[in-house]
């Protein structure tokens, strides 16, 4: 099979042949020889765009990009033992005053909760029990009256509490 130039070219000749063999070459004037040679001429450029056209798209429908789907990846879940919390050092709990506090009965703790809550320092509910309000607390009233650095003992901590339950 011809491509499609040569091949509208071919006809194009032909085309032409029967024309001018239908019609002698003396009959013919200056207009009829350029209608012919515009119809010519426009069929031949005609073609070209056409085959433009399609080896364009032709390009086009080979280089489309290909697109992927990005494949899942499954990751089996783990399982950790839940661990029991252990306060670090430089947590509030850990600390000397927090121990002293704790080691008293329930009802000195209140009443120590009690003393502190008179003075203005402490402003939480009277339970017993050692968190960041009383910490604060303990440690304002400690700077006001002997100094903090006294409190960061076991033996300092346990003075100051028993100074408020007194």
């Amino acid at each position: 099979m011809l491509p499609n130039f040569k091949r509208n070219t071919i006809a194009a000749a032909a085309a032409l042949s029967l024309a001018v063999s239908a019609a002698p070459a003396h009959a013919w004037g200056e207009k009829e020889q350029n209608t012919l040679t515009a119809l010519v001429a426009a069929g031949v450029i005609g073609s070209l765009i056409y085959n433009q056209k399609r080896k364009q798209a032709a390009a086009s429908r080979n280089y489309a990009p290909q697109y992927q789907t990005p494949r899942a990846t499954y990751r089996q879940p783990t399982y950790q033992e839940p661990t029991r919390y252990q306060p670090t050092q430089s947590s509030i709990y850990a600390t000397p005053a927090a121990r002293a506090f704790n080691s008293y009965s329930p009802a000195e703790r209140r009443a120590i909760q009690s003393r502190l809550a008179s003075w203005g320092y402490y402003h939480g509910g009277v339970d017993g029990a050692f968190g960041p309000m009383t910490y604060r607390a303990v440690m304002a009233y400690a700077g006001d009256t002997q100094g903090t650095a006294q409190i960061s003992t076991a033996g300092g901590a346990y003075g100051l509490y028993d100074s408020l339950i007194r």
